[in-house]
């Protein structure tokens, strides 16, 4: 792995918003909901940055075709990989660090935090809108590191990202009252995979249950953000690391994403 750098200069503070993606579950998309706000973002004409803190299981550089790039230094920091030749999405993941993709990380607490630490002082974002924090399920040491380092930045909030069914739901739950705890803001609820879409007739059908995450945004008096469906087509961009909201513009799923990422950038003015 590359040698860690001594921290330089202050680079969050010149974020202007900060975005951390939670969620108590594993496999309930994470990953692809923060890809997909990035690039939802970058369309709507922002400068956005993610920054994927899962140590253990990085995927977002396999989503956005960059696994396999290397991580340069400058005199202010590393400078993350860029995903668009316009240089307006930025990527930062421990994969980048890895002499092979399929290394384990097999790291204690304190080891993982420093490295979170290190991410979240040392990346040159320079001059980014957004930036969108991917994070690993639960409510651990990742997270309560996360939350401490960002303090002093004001993030502007978490997006929790839940499926519709019970299990996934209770977990969440417990997401919620981490982020209560911690005094980070919710600024509202997802249910992903709500819903199948049929890439012939486009029909919704309900594979799983359907108004969980709906229900539970109301339970705790928080903003429901949307629906994102199962969609092959956006399964099929990740698979590809192609940029699903530019490449089917006509989709429900891309508009379903835009409308979220619309209601995000509605409460700019809520921050300095």
């Amino acid at each position: 792995m590359a040698a860690p750098i001594e921290p330089l200069q202050d680079h969050l503070s010149t974020v202007k918003h900060v975005l951390l993606v939670l969620s108590g579950k594993g496999g309930v998309g994470k990953s692809t909901v923060s890809t997909q706000i990035a690039l939802a973002l970058r369309s709507a004409g922002k400068k956005v940055g993610i920054l994927d803190v899962d140590l253990c299981g990085p995927s977002i550089p396999r989503m956005l075709n960059v696994v396999g790039k290397d991580i340069h230094q400058c005199s202010e920091g590393w400078v993350p990989v860029f995903a668009d030749k316009e240089q307006r999405l930025g990527v930062m993941s421990i994969s980048f660090l890895l002499q092979e993709e399929d290394d384990a990380i097999i790291w204690r607490g304190p080891k993982k935090n420093a490295m979170i630490k290190q991410f979240l002082g040392d990346v040159y974002w320079k001059d980014i809108d957004y930036l969108v924090i991917d994070t690993p399920p639960g409510t651990s040491d990742e997270h309560i590191t996360v939350v401490e380092t960002l303090r002093g930045y004001n993030p502007d909030g978490a997006i929790v990202v839940t499926t519709p069914q019970a299990v996934a739901i209770g977990d969440v739950r417990r997401e919620l009252t981490f982020c209560r705890k911690t005094h980070i803001p919710v600024l509202g609820l997802i249910e992903n995979m709500s819903g199948f879409i049929c890439p012939n007739c486009s029909e919704c059908t309900n594979v799983f249950s359907k108004g969980g995450g709906e229900a539970l945004a109301k339970q705790f008096s928080i903003p429901f953000l949307g629906c994102i469906p199962l969609d092959p087509l956006l399964a099929q961009s990740l698979e590809k690391g192609e940029s699903f909201v530019d490449t089917f513009p006509q989709s429900a799923t891309r508009k379903a994403f835009m409308e979220i990422v619309d209601r995000l950038v509605a409460v700019e003015k809520d921050y300095p």
